[in-house]
C-alpha cells in the first residue's frame, strides 16, 4: 500500500496523491505519485513526478510538477530502473 499525502494547490484546493516511489538525483528529491491507488496490477494509472523545492528550514515540503522535458526524461528513467515492472506514460 502506497503512502497517501495531501497537497494544497496554489488555488487552495487540496489534492490527495499516493506516493509510489521516491528518489534523489543531483541532491534534489523527487517523488512519483498517482491520484488513484491501483488495486489491480493490470490497471494503468496516470503518474506524475514532483520535485521537492523546500529548504531544510521549511516547516512543510514544497513540491512542483516536473515540466522540463530533459529533467522529466532523466528522472523518469531513474524511476523506471527502480520500478522496472511499472509502465510510465508521459
Amino acid at each position: 500500500m502506497a503512502d497517501k499525502i495531501k497537497f494544497t494547490a496554489d488555488t487552495g484546493e487540496e489534492v490527495e496523491f499516493f506516493v509510489i516511489e521516491e528518489t534523489r538525483v543531483n541532491n534534489i528529491n523527487y517523488i512519483l505519485v498517482t491520484e488513484d491507488e491501483a488495486n489491480d496490477e493490470s490497471e494503468e494509472a496516470e503518474a506524475y513526478i514532483l520535485k521537492d523545492l523546500s529548504k531544510d528550514s521549511d516547516s512543510e515540503a514544497l513540491y512542483e510538477f516536473v515540466d522540463d522535458d530533459n529533467e522529466l526524461e532523466a528522472v523518469s528513467q531513474m524511476f523506471a530502473e527502480i520500478l522496472d515492472d511499472m509502465d510510465i506514460d508521459k
